[in-house]
């Protein structure tokens, strides 16, 4: 029997949902302040496509306990198990680049693979104001060591100038996709290779960055779909199954789906008519981090932004898990929520288990 899991990390905490009704869940990681032997979790969550169909798998999330010391970054963990209330977790490696000087503190938040197994990550930088100091960085493995200090994998930044830089999706060729939420780089961008295979000269790896890490030789990126209606803020990017993507927008609350040349097609989810953000958020929800089943089944995250006086931002607890079905037609249902009162849940991950 295959079963389909979706991952979210939220108020810190690292939750499973089965992908159907009554969605039963796990809460799998507590959080450092609840748990002194914990973890903070949160961003994308991406699955080794490499260990389908092993008895164990490991994947990527943000993993920033105790930031800045030591630095916030990614966890490598392996999940063992295969159904609510017996999956296990533990912590494998720790992926920790060095950061740019932004003006708010620089928070991990994509992932991604190629093909032959390197990892990509990236993190959003100044997330408000600024040029854009968020990075795209690829990963060399081995994936086993960067915990406590001891070891560090290595990596090569691809780029260092990405204004709110979000999620990322990886086609069938090896091309690179990547959300900014906000000018002067708005839109999603398209990283075509060869990428770096080592952070050395010889393997395409020979300058450094402001910080004085490897920085990649030459990038390779266009700009794919830029931040025009539907699109406010170009948040995250997932690919569909049958082609194509979805791209979330979380200020207008908008999911928006486009084809494999970045043409609009048509808008999966916005608000209703007439609703505005205010103390509440929109019914819809505020979509940021994707995912998508195999089947086409969409998920995504929606952190719950309400707007108080002059702040904008998630509530406190206003935050859902939620899916969106398509009928027969292809036509997108109403959404449902899978789990709410969450407290900024950012990410999303999709694994599918066979027992």
């Amino acid at each position: 029997m295959r079963r389909t899991f979706v991952f979210n990390g939220e108020a810190n905490n690292l939750n499973v949902y089965r992908a159907k009704r009554p969605f039963r869940h796990q809460r799998l990681v507590t959080n450092a302040k609840d748990d002194p032997d914990g973890l903070d979790i949160n961003a994308q969550i991406c699955f080794f496509p490499q260990d389908e169909g092993k008895k164990v798998r490991r994947f990527i999330a943000g993993e920033d306990t105790n930031q800045p010391d030591p630095p916030q970054g990614w966890g490598v963990f392996e999940l063992r198990g295969r159904r609510i209330d017996k999956f296990q977790v533990h912590q494998i490696a720790k992926l920790t680049p060095t950061f740019q000087g932004s003006l708010d503190n620089a928070e991990n938040y994509g992932c991604g693979f190629l093909a032959d197994g390197r990892v990509l990550t990236s993190d959003i930088g100044d997330q408000a104001s600024g040029a854009g100091d968020g990075q795209l960085i690829v990963w060399f493995p081995p994936f086993d060591t960067g915990i406590g200090g001891e070891g560090q994998v290595r990596y090569c930044k691809i780029d260092t100038a990405l204004a709110t830089a979000g999620q990322i999706a990886v086609d069938g060729d090896d091309q690179v996709f990547v959300a900014s939420a906000r000018p002067p780089t708005a839109g999603i961008w398209r990283y075509s290779g060869p990428f770096p295979t080592s952070d050395t000269a010889e393997g395409g790896c020979g300058r450094t960055d402001a910080t004085g890490a490897p920085l990649a030789d030459a990038v390779q990126r266009e700009l794919f779909i830029p931040a025009t209606e539907p699109l406010a803020t170009p948040n995250a990017i997932v690919r569909r199954p049958d082609g194509g993507f979805y791209v979330s927008s979380v200020i207008n609350g908008v999911i928006a789906q486009y084809d494999d040349l970045g043409r609009y097609v048509r808008t999966v989810l916005s608000p209703p008519t007439g609703e505005t953000l205010g103390p509440e958020p929109f019914s819809t929800g505020t979509p940021l981090g994707l995912g998508v089943t195999s089947q086409g089944t969409l998920f995504y995250a929606d952190i719950g932004i309400v707007v108080d006086g002059a702040d904008i931002g998630p509530g406190d607890h206003t935050g859902q898990v939620r899916r969106i079905r398509f009928d027969r037609d292809g036509e997108p249902v109403r959404p449902v929520t899978v789990a709410k009162d969450l407290g900024f849940p950012d990410g999303i991950g999709i694994v599918e288990l066979t027992e």
